[in-house]
């Protein structure tokens, strides 16, 4: 598989050799898009919780009397039927909502999504990807002048002034090469990968 190597100016000046079981694959949505629920699944804290007829500040005291009302028989305020009641099966804040995804389903996928990338020209490799000081101005405008708006870039060792120079834009995201996660490369349209990142990438996830 061959893939753009783009200069600064964002032009494809040559192409990259890719291996083909990486970047090669034929695209599986039911597999990516178990990995994407998967992730984003295990990312959850479940902490949200809910009260039982038994934990509301309820009395417990026979809202009216049985008969002759014309309202439904009611035998206290608590009861899930009522507005203001316990719920029947409450959610308890040590709900676990963590799914399994085994290391070849999961590199299997992650290789999917690269190859997609690859087929739609959303993914290319640069040479190096640094800025000089941290500042976010300047990493705006050498996204600017390779005419990227929206970018992941995945590097092979995170350097200190390019991720303090992204963290103030919401469109752009930079991740080590071991950080980089399924929902982020769905997420951008355009992912840029170092040649460093790129080699790790063959020798771990293949």
């Amino acid at each position: 598989m061959e893939l753009k190597l783009l200069n600064d100016q964002g032009q494809a000046a040559s192409t990259l050799q890719a291996s083909d079981v990486l970047f090669g694959r034929e695209y599986n949505e039911a597999l990516i898009h178990q990995l994407v629920t998967a992730y984003q699944a295990n990312a959850r804290s479940g902490n949200r919780a809910q009260k039982g007829r038994a934990e509301v500040n309820k009395s417990t005291r026979k809202p009216f009397r049985q008969k002759g009302t014309g309202n439904a028989r009611a035998g206290m305020a608590s009861s899930p039927l009522w507005r203001g009641g316990g719920k029947i099966f409450p959610n308890s804040p040590d709900e676990n909502f963590s799914q399994k995804v085994n290391r070849k389903m999961y590199r299997a996928g992650v290789a999917a999504i690269l190859s997609q990338l690859a087929r739609e020209d959303r993914l290319a490799v640069v040479e190096d990807f640094s800025v000089e000081a941290p500042k976010t101005r300047m990493l705006v405008q050498k996204l600017k002048g390779m005419g990227l708006d929206s970018v992941l870039v995945i590097t092979d060792g995170l350097d200190e002034n390019l991720f303090l120079s992204s963290r103030n834009l919401n469109q752009v995201l930079v991740l080590d090469v071991h950080e980089a996660d399924p929902v982020s490369l769905v997420r951008f349209p355009k992912v840029l990968v170092t040649k460093g990142a790129l080699a790790k990438m063959e020798e771990s996830w293949q």
